[in-house]
């Protein structure tokens, strides 16, 4: 990879990389833009394959972030850590309270919170050395774990894909598969039982579909089958790059909408389910309900304005519908002019700022 190229292309920041040898932390932080405000994203540990793996992963869900807190109307730009190792053998104190040290060292560009390989625990021990992170425990002020705040923005998100496809958002009747029952979807399962809704469900976790079952009457199918069911909705909420060319052909629900992140292998998938007339809600649209409830920390966490905000899921799904509706493109482009529109704006009323304040420092 030819780093400054990469960068240039999708126009980041800012590359820090983060060594520490007494605890082996190895670290990248990517900032992608910080028009909006401080760049905030999670630090994710992962058995990265090649130090080039964990560098294109870091800036790719770094720009990631900047789209979807850009969307969720949260006045934050997009970063990510990555952190090389093994999250089950590798990680020690020593190790996140360094990359907490690095951490402090942006300044303030850069704010931190969990990911996939790390935890509350971890958040912690990066807090003992900053305070520019957040999803920490409830003790220091937190709002704890966000997977039902995700679930209940995905539930709405859901509601307003299918107003578009069925002219109502009332689910009662309807019949949902739900591929994935992690935490977040056993919620939202929950939330669509109470709605009257048939569920259809698959995991690859037989326990954790058994939970499902036994809590809600769900009717558990095959991992491989879930997709040729014969649905209104289908709800992905485990793995990404499910929607392709191998298992477009055998949906049959008429919205797409549900938790996974990267849902569409490639943008061409978009462009197909266009074509087909099939609702797709942006997965990091319909997902930031979670990002969202931890940004509220920054400003001294309270639920119920945490919950106001993620309750905006439903009308930015409407608005991206009706934009794809009234432009005639993929729901996934949609999303994208929604958040670049708006770092666009914001970017124009800063530059005139600086331009003023330039002026005034050279006497003019």
């Amino acid at each position: 990879m030819e780093i400054f190229k990469y960068m240039e292309k999708y126009d980041y920041e800012q590359l820090v990389f983060c060594q520490d040898k007494e605890s082996g932390l190895k670290a990248i932080i990517a900032i992608h833009d910080t028009t909006l405000g401080p760049a905030l994203g999670g630090s994710r540990m992962w058995t990265y394959a090649s130090e080039g793996d964990a560098i294109e992963d870091a800036l790719r869900l770094a720009r990631g972030m900047t789209y979807k807190n850009a969307a969720a109307g949260l006045n934050l730009g997009g970063g990510k850590t990555v952190i090389i190792g093994d999250p089950f053998k590798d990680k020690n104190e020593e190790m996140f309270r360094a990359l907490g040290r690095f951490i402090q060292g942006l300044n303030g560009r850069y704010i931190t919170a969990e990911d996939v390989g790390t935890t509350v625990t971890d958040m912690d021990l990066i807090h003992e050395e900053t305070n520019y992170v957040t999803g920490i425990s409830p003790a220091f002020g937190s709002s704890g774990n966000p997977s039902p705040v995700t679930a209940y923005g995905v539930y709405l998100g859901i509601r307003a894909a299918a107003k578009e496809a069925f002219g109502t958002d009332v689910l009662e009747g309807r019949t949902i598969a739900v591929q994935g029952l992690g935490n977040v979807a056993y919620t939202l399962c929950e939330y669509l039982h109470k709605d009257g809704v048939k569920l259809v469900v698959t995991d690859i976790n037989k326990a954790a579909v058994e939970r499902v079952v036994e809590a809600f009457g769900a009717t558990a199918v095959d991992p491989a089958d879930i997709y040729k069911q014969d649905v209104d909705i289908f709800a992905p909420c485990a793995l990404g790059a499910i929607i392709n060319d191998e298992t477009i052909p055998q949906l049959k629900a008429k919205v797409i909408a549900g938790s996974a992140n990267n849902q569409l292998q490639e943008s061409r998938h978009g462009q197909i389910l266009h074509e087909k007339g099939i609702v797709y809600a942006p997965d990091y649209v319909i997902n930031a309900g979670g990002v969202i409830n931890v940004a509220d920390e920054l400003y001294g966490y309270n639920r119920d304005r945490a919950m106001k905000r993620v309750e905006t899921i439903y009308d930015s799904i409407a608005k991206i519908l009706t934009i794809s509706k009234e432009q005639d493109v993929p729901t996934y482009l949609a999303a994208n002019k929604l958040a670049e529109d708006r770092i666009a704006r914001v970017a124009k009323s800063r530059s005139q700022f600086l331009r003023n304040e330039k002026n005034i420092l050279n006497g003019r």
